[in-house]
């Protein structure tokens, strides 16, 4: 408790270093999970990203001697990963086999920040001051911006409705590990998030018939998907949902959406336009005020 007062207090050039990691290698996730899915069916590729992820975590904690574990840390984990890996990552890819547009799916979880405030203040677990509001309302315009011409009328209604599901899984999964899963050791927390995911989609991936092409189109992909998203992405979520509210953790998601433009510009030649850029200010702008320090 003393270490989440004093990191919400005063800046802290760690946690912003922390913050910053965690963006660009979150973001590089939606590159290679865009290139994985042409050479495999959507849940056959997350029962692969989770379930070799859980054998590295599980691997980690066996050489560091991590596996005592009670059994209420244990349901914790399993049930954040239950929320954050399989429910929001799940409907997610379901929302595009229906026919989603990323567009659409980049505004609806764009609206993270904003749901995990509005729960966490109606559960009085966390209060946000009136700059903060306004910050994550900053924030969430800079989302439109950055994803407006993404969005059109093509988007089923059942593609809506999932990727409504998702968002409230990765904002009751944050909000659940803030609370009940943090007190864990990270490499056991996290082979068991990755293991419940893996269990959960196994059905799915069968129901697929466990279609993909075991070529460098696929394997490229999900190696920087396990290792560098799955394994280092988590990691930095782990560790900053431990030290810090909240709401200012899920604040970074509003610069997923147009840090994964520039990418896009930059890897597969998708179009930068002005009103993107402006779209980038203004998420920048909703993180800093969200996130930022109370004065003294």
């Amino acid at each position: 408790m003393r270490d989440v007062q004093r990191l919400q207090s005063q800046p802290s050039s760690g946690s912003m270093s922390l913050g910053l990691c965690f963006v660009l290698v979150w973001c590089t996730g939606y590159i290679a999970g865009k290139e994985a899915v042409e050479s495999a069916a959507p849940f056959t590729a997350l029962l692969l990203r989770f379930g070799l992820a859980a054998v590295i975590f599980g691997g980690l904690a066996a050489v560091a001697g991590q596996w005592r574990i009670g059994w209420r840390q244990a349901w914790h984990s399993a049930v954040t990963g239950a929320l954050m890996l399989f429910l929001h990552f799940g409907a997610v890819y379901a929302a595009f086999q229906l026919g989603a547009h990323a567009g659409a799916a980049a505004l609806v979880i764009g609206a993270m920040p904003l749901v995990v405030a509005l729960l966490a203040h109606l559960g009085g677990s966390e209060r946000l001051q009136a700059r903060q509001w306004a910050g994550m309302a900053l924030g969430f315009a800079g989302v439109v911006l950055v994803v407006a011409d993404r969005v059109d009328g093509a988007t089923p209604a059942w593609a809506w409705l999932a990727l409504i599901v998702g968002l409230l899984g990765i904002s009751l999964g944050t909000l659940y590990q803030k609370r009940y899963a943090t007190q864990v050791d990270a490499r056991a927390g996290l082979f068991l998030q990755n293991a419940t995911a893996t269990v959960l989609l196994l059905p799915l991936a069968l129901w697929e018939g466990l279609r993909f092409v075991p070529d460098a189109r696929f394997l490229l992909p999900l190696l920087w998907l396990v290792l560098v998203n799955s394994v280092g992405g988590f990691a930095l979520l782990f560790l900053l949902i431990r030290r810090g509210a909240a709401t200012q953790v899920a604040a970074l998601f509003f610069l997923t959406p147009p840090v994964t433009a520039v990418f896009g510009w930059l890897t597969l030649g998708e179009h930068l336009t002005w009103l993107k850029a402006c779209g980038f200010a203004l998420a920048a702008a909703g993180v800093w005020l969200a996130t930022r320090p109370a004065p003294r």
